[in-house]
């Protein structure tokens, strides 16, 4: 007997809400081991075996300590920025499909819905800097906003790239039609896009700036702006910031398994499921957090100017190819 619909939704709510908390305490310890071994360190060691309760002491270290909103805020939009900032992730995850049965919201325009969801989040970090009255804070904010907002355009771009050789925004049907061994993946499609491959880069490039990973990390940027758009942020205040990274960080990464990597298919053709997202997944974050210990941040208008004079480029003059050769096709 099947659940009602409102019940099945507060179900998965709740378990996205798990997922999102067990991602942020675990992916940090993930971060701060592979940042330990990439910088010949040992990372988190004291709090349990290997560190493993280290993300438990964070969390309660967070929890005990006071949120505190400065005198002269806008106290409404100080306490409002962290929910803003965390309930896009928790929307947008509710649309991803995990499996062929496993997605909380299957609809039509998931894709789209995805999209006017992320956007939320730039406005939260505005919100947040703006109403701290920190001149620190506000610098961050608005330079967060134009680096996002720089970045979506060969994002979208990508994206109805895809959505022109799928040809739908159903990302369940998206997973569905590359059904099979690897190469029907979207990205191995270089019969309709020869330029695949350099689509996908674009889109994991501007993933990485949306979720403000390094080297693309303008939020924050403490050796700029001592703690940028966070600066007037403690406890749980600060730690909601924190776990909406992670959560964005999934979401990004889920995205690009689905429009790209074939979601839950398996690359043998065979056994496809829920376990094949998951490690495309979480190889996906690895490699986000390999980046971030990579490349150091480098100059704003750097930042600015790959995306206007190179990536927008780039990601029109794929769209203008795809198009021509599925006209030939």
């Amino acid at each position: 007997m099947s659940l009602p619909e409102p019940f099945r939704l507060l179900l998965f709510l709740v378990g996205l809400m798990a997922f999102v908390a067990l991602n942020a305490a675990y992916l940090v310890w993930v971060e701060r081991k592979a940042a330990g071994r990439i910088q010949r360190r040992p990372g988190p060691t004291e709090v349990g075996w290997a560190g493993l309760l280290q993300p438990i002491a964070d969390g309660l270290k967070l929890l005990s300590k006071q949120f505190i909103v400065p005198p002269g805020t806008d106290a409404l939009l100080f306490r409002l920025a962290p929910l803003l900032v965390i309930a896009p992730g928790l929307m947008c995850l509710a649309l991803i499909p995990f499996s062929e049965t496993l997605v909380a919201l299957d609809v039509d325009v998931g894709l789209l819905m995805i999209f006017a969801f992320g956007s939320i989040n730039v406005l939260a970090l505005m919100v947040g800097g703006w109403a701290s009255r920190n001149k620190y804070a506000i610098i961050s904010a608005a330079r967060v906003v134009s680096q996002d907002i720089a970045y979506e355009i060969p994002m979208l771009l990508a994206a109805i790239t895809l959505m022109m050789v799928t040809g739908t925004l159903d990302l369940g049907e998206i997973v569905a039609l590359q059904e099979g061994p690897f190469w029907h993946w979207n990205l191995f499609r270089l019969d309709l896009n020869p330029l695949m491959p350099i689509t996908f880069l674009i889109f994991y490039t501007c993933m990485l700036a949306e979720t403000n990973r390094a080297p693309f990390d303008m939020a924050e940027a403490e050796s700029e702006l001592v703690a940028g758009a966070f600066t007037e942020y403690a406890g749980m205040g600060f730690g909601v910031f924190f776990m909406a990274e992670y959560a964005n960080i999934v979401v990004g990464c889920s995205l690009i398994t689905v429009l790209f990597l074939g979601g839950w298919q398996s690359p043998f053709g065979a056994y496809s499921g829920l376990l094949w997202f998951l490690l495309k997944l979480y190889f996906l974050v690895f490699s986000v957090i390999w980046v971030r210990w990579t490349f150091p941040r480098t100059q704003f208008y750097n930042l600015l100017n790959l995306s206007w004079k190179i990536l927008i480029p780039i990601s029109l003059f794929t769209l203008i190819l795809t198009a021509a050769v599925m006209k030939v096709v």
